[in-house]
């Protein structure tokens, strides 16, 4: 008699975005999810302690590790929580498994934002360049999974992930944040909205659609880092002006530019050719992904 074995993922950082979507997912192909947050979650701790993160992994032996811990800005007041997620994150993930599940499949989230932009397409060839605490975080994460990688041959997984939003985008992000505008648009009739600059391009990637990305590359024998990306930019303009359509406005009647805001580039743009050729393609287009955000109240 065979007996089936259950799968068992483990999802550091499951409450937000991408984790909650790769947690559906997961849960959908009847895979065991082990969800770990600093809030609410199955297990509530930190992935900076060491010792949490090796008995998780020590009890659990997961067949996949996912790495999803990070906070979302690259501002230089959270130098030390990113270094501790990241980059220490990073290296307690990768020691306990080495110690206790060397077969698990580990993925780690990389970002747009780590690389050097010259305003081309950035692909896998792309140098890095450490423009932010975050940057160098998510750099040294990469330097930490090749290491244990080479040496020890461990299966870790890097994803560099360009932008991506969904209704569950926090309203820290300026798409979420015109989304909501408009969402109470009818409260806000005389409530200007501060904007910087509206020229900026970059994607507008689904993180549904993402996290299929990473399905596909932990599922490879070869390939290991990888960009996920739309490889389609649009403005800011763009996404203010077909939001602000749906309701019959203008954005310039509700917005008022701030012309100290200092961007951070002028276009962020992906060539996804590497997940392209594994055979992933997002299937959300901007305006879907905007209707989706638009339609969730």
């Amino acid at each position: 008699m065979v007996l089936f074995k259950q799968m068992k993922a483990l999802i550091f950082g499951v409450n937000g975005q991408d984790g909650t979507y790769l947690r559906i997912f997961l849960l959908q192909h009847k895979i065991d999810v082990i969800g770990v947050s600093r809030t609410k979650s199955l297990y509530n701790g930190d992935v900076s302690d060491y010792l949490f993160v090796s008995t998780l992994i020590k009890q659990h032996l997961p067949d996949y590790i996912f790495h999803f811990a990070a906070v979302s800005s690259t501002s230089h007041i959270h130098i030390f929580e990113n270094n501790d997620t990241i980059g220490t994150g990073t290296f307690n993930i990768l020691e306990a498994a080495r110690l206790y599940s060397p077969s698990s499949k580990i993925f780690l989230s990389g970002s747009a934002l780590q690389f050097r932009n010259d305003g081309n397409p950035i692909d896998i060839d792309t140098e890095f360049f450490a423009s932010s605490p975050y940057a160098i975080s998510r750099i040294q994460s990469v330097y930490s999974a090749r290491y244990f990688r080479d040496k020890f041959n461990l299966h870790v997984y890097i994803g560099y992930f360009f932008n991506h939003d969904s209704p569950l985008r926090s309203e820290v992000h300026i798409n979420q944040k015109i989304i909501r505008y408009i969402q109470n648009i009818s409260h806000q009739q005389n409530l200007k909205f501060e904007i910087g600059n509206v020229k900026v391009r970059k994607e507008f990637g689904f993180a549904g659609d993402f996290v299929e990305a990473v399905w596909t590359l932990v599922n490879q024998d070869s390939v290991f880092e990888a960009i996920i990306g739309t490889g389609i930019s649009y403005s800011i303009e763009d996404w203010l002006t077909y939001c602000f359509n749906t309701v019959n406005r203008s954005w310039m009647d509700h917005c008022i530019i701030n012309s100290n805001f200092e961007k951070q580039y002028d276009i962020l743009v992906s060539n996804p050719q590497t997940i392209n050729k594994l055979g992933w393609y997002p299937s959300t287009s901007f305006t879907q992904l905007a209707d989706l955000m638009l339609n969730n109240k």
